[in-house]
């Protein structure tokens, strides 16, 4: 395909066949086909080639590997080729045709020598496309190009053997303006040369600026390995990645790239996980923890168990969701694609027109005069000044830049429905529990009564008794405890351990007796710990009380942590105009905690999944546009619901399955990021269609004015779709940030 004109004509024939949909994207040359069984792939690809376009199915590739390699194809390299050689033949012919003074005896032969390649075999791609075109009854951009070529190398051939412009000693003076007769026919050599070579370089160089908008997804298919060490009975061999199955074990040393998800089983490390979630710190990991395939080990050797290969890792399911991302459209360009259909036709018919118009005039029947060679140099200047190039290309460059930029960022967009649904998002509802908060209960305080046992001494003794418990709070003490390396040595620490279903647990540690537990009610406590008490309760946490001896020593006070991103997530949200809300199951006294701690106003406690879904309803009748984040099974009704349904990449399938938006990185930091790329990717495409419709509605009257030489024409026309691709690569180089921010980070 060429231009926009091309996508609207091949989804308009696969559309005709029974039970079809397709959308085609002109910035990857690809078409997503909905098909039923009862119509065969080989009749899709008959329906393409109808339409005057080729198509051939996409070849087998590796899971991870969603996009070829940067090395450049084999048409690219005959049309730089082609390119090459055009600019050869045509610069000389360029230079001698607006420079009079280096016009020599019979120049203008030598003119038409070098021309004659250049507009036969130079622009015979855009004849082919055209005659092709012709045979199905269809018109492009090829077509006005090879229609501009032709007549003006006819005009000038013919002036140059019946015209008398071949005379050894013709001159002829270089205009911008279309020139009227002095007698003698001018030839139009430069526009027949400038204008295929113009177009050649404007598509080059437009290949390579949409190159660059999809280099996310092949720097996502760079993070996948080939070869992985698998261990086996003590022994390490080398496979092919693809030979790798779930449950092996393989060793990732320093420095290299983790080959697929998977747990740590031995060893310790930091994993950068920069290039998937946007994280800018590294994460420690240990036995036990899992990892991401494409992520950097950058410290000690790990022994990994494969937990999931190919296409079920998370590196493979962005890619898809990139992918998927580019492929759709946004409502502006579905308006701009039914332009396009109809915009060739009107171009051929405007240059018809203006043509007869001046042939008229100089043949005395009224209109402006001119003279023939003035009306076929208007008339040429019609048929290359129009592009419908920048049209197609004003979403698909600005969505594809932009998933790949928010991929970067932690942020995946499902398409420009998100995109254009989170730009006027102004409420956000979201969950408590593992999308605000951690999900996990840790000890948050632990305070110890005076003249007793210091914090260490107590947490060292507490999380002894804990070890032999299975209770979540127990768990939680031990992990604090070992994060803070206060655990005595096993084993036979403690003695007499006896668990107390609804009480907590107790045993003895180094000969003294330790209980650990809920606080009795009444029970007279510390003034210390009465006030500690006291605070867990206002703040929905959990007390445990550790004695000693009988003594009350401490007070350790666990709950649900607030994720550190949630209070700038918060903040940054409410910057940008969206009010939060808050919508959890948990009970009235930790939501309203945690809604206290980030400043959130509106609190719905205790909501099953269906109040939530009918909350998202009632927001929406008020008026609002409602964005839903969440993470669990109970929020899939809610982000179905909502305008916008925000996933977190660590939630449930079912969350991220009936989500439009997925944020890779925990948490919800990235959610205002998310919602300020939509912003600035819409405004893009806006500027870009405006740009493409108004440089149409411009130059088009001029050229019919006989206001533009062809040749001029042609670089126009190049470049214009030049400025819509190199407008919508700056959303590669977008920042969340402001730059003193960035610097400062």
């Amino acid at each position: 395909m060429t231009c926009a004109a091309c996508v609207n004509r091949v989804e308009k024939r696969l559309s005709r066949l029974a039970g079809v949909t397709a959308a085609v994207n002109l910035a990857t040359g690809r078409a997503r086909v909905r098909h039923p069984a009862s119509v065969p792939v080989a009749e899709l690809v008959a329906a393409v080639e109808k339409a005057g376009c080729t198509a051939t199915l996409p070849g087998p590739s590796a899971p991870q590997r969603s996009e070829p390699d940067e090395a450049p194809t084999a048409p690219a390299v005959r049309e730089g080729e082609r390119l090459l050689v055009t600019a050869l033949l045509a610069l000389p012919v360029l230079v001698l045709s607006m420079v009079p003074a280096l016009q020599f005896r019979h120049w203008q032969w030598l003119c038409f020598a070098l021309a004659a390649p250049v507009a036969v075999w130079g622009a015979w791609p855009f004849h082919a496309r055209a005659l092709r075109g012709l045979r199905h009854a269809a018109s492009t951009m090829d077509t006005l190009v090879s229609l501009g070529v032709v007549a003006s190398f006819a005009w000038s051939t013919y002036a140059l053997f019946l015209g008398g412009a071949g005379e050894p000693e013709a001159r002829m003076p270089f205009t911008l303006l279309p020139a009227a007769s002095d007698g003698m026919a001018h030839v139009y050599l430069e526009a027949a040369v400038g204008v295929p070579l113009f177009v050649w370089a404007g598509r080059f160089l437009e290949g390579r600026a949409r190159h660059g908008t999809g280099a996310a997804l092949r720097s996502l298919a760079r993070l996948g390995v080939k070869d992985v060490s698998v261990r086996e009975g003590g022994q390490e061999r080398p496979v092919p990645l693809e030979r790798l199955r779930p449950g092996q074990e393989f060793v990732v040393r320093p420095g290299e790239r983790i080959a697929t998800d998977g747990e740590v089983v031995e060893g310790g490390s930091a994993v950068d996980l920069s290039l998937i979630t946007g994280e800018s710190e590294p994460v420690d990991v240990g036995p036990g923890a899992a990892v991401v395939g494409g992520s950097v080990n950058v410290g000690g050797l790990l022994l990994v168990r494969a937990t999931a290969v190919g296409s079920a890792t998370r590196l493979a399911r962005i890619a898809r969701l990139v992918a998927d991302a580019q492929a759709g459209k946004a409502r502006a360009q579905r308006l701009a694609d039914r332009v396009a259909g109809v915009f060739v036709p009107v171009i051929l018919a405007l240059a018809v027109g203006t043509l007869g118009f001046r042939l008229g005039g100089a043949s005395g029947t009224g209109g402006t005069g001119g003279g023939a060679q003035a009306a076929i140099t208007a008339c040429v200047a019609v048929l290359v000044v129009a592009c419908p190039c920048a049209l197609g290309l004003a979403t698909p460059t600005a969505l594809m830049a932009a998933t790949g930029r928010g991929a970067r960022l932690g942020v995946l967009v499902g398409g420009p429905r998100a995109l254009e649904g989170l730009r006027h998002v102004d409420t956000v509802v979201l969950d408590k529990t593992g999308t605000l908060t951690s999900g996990r209960m840790s000890v948050v305080r632990i305070t110890a009564a005076p003249g007793g046992l210091d914090q260490e001494a107590v947490l060292r003794l507490a999380g002894a008794v804990e070890r032999g418990s299975e209770h979540p709070l127990a768990r939680a003490i031990v992990a604090h405890a070992e994060r803070r390396a206060a655990l005595p040595a096993l084993p036979g620490v403690v003695t007499g351990f006896r668990a107390l279903p609804g009480r907590g647990a107790r045993g003895r540690v180094e000969g003294r007796l330790v209980e650990v537990g809920a606080p009795p009610h009444g029970d007279e406590l510390p003034a210390a710990l009465a006030a500690a008490l006291a605070s867990a309760g206002a703040n929905a946490r959990t007390p445990v009380l550790v004695r000693v001896d009988g003594a009350a020593m401490a007070l350790i006070e666990l709950g649900d942590t607030v994720r550190p991103g949630s209070y700038r997530a918060v903040d940054a949200l409410r910057r940008l105009g969206v009010r939060p809300v808050l919508a959890t199951g948990d009970a009235e006294g930790p939501a309203r905690a945690v809604a206290a701690e980030l400043g959130i106003d509106e609190v719905h406690a205790r909501c099953a999944p269906e109040e939530k879904a009918a909350l998202v309803r009632s927001l929406r009748e008020r008026g609002h546009r409602v964005a839903v984040v969440g993470d669990g099974v109970n929020d899939a009704a809610a982000l179905a619901a909502a305008d916008i349904g925000i996933a977190l990449a660590d939630g449930t399938d079912a969350a991220i399955g009936a989500a439009d938006v997925t944020l890779v990185r925990a948490g919800v930091e990235a959610l205002a990021d998310a919602v300020r790329l939509a912003r600035r990717t819409l405004s893009t495409i806006r500027v870009n269609l405006i740009w493409a419709f108004g440089y149409n509605a411009v130059t088009v009257p001029l050229a019919m004015a006989g206001l533009l030489n062809p040749m001029v024409a042609a670089a126009a026309m190049s470049a214009s779709s030049l400025l819509v691709v190199g407008n919508s690569l700056r959303l590669r180089t977008w920042h969340p940030w402001p730059a003193a921010r960035r610097r400062a980070r």
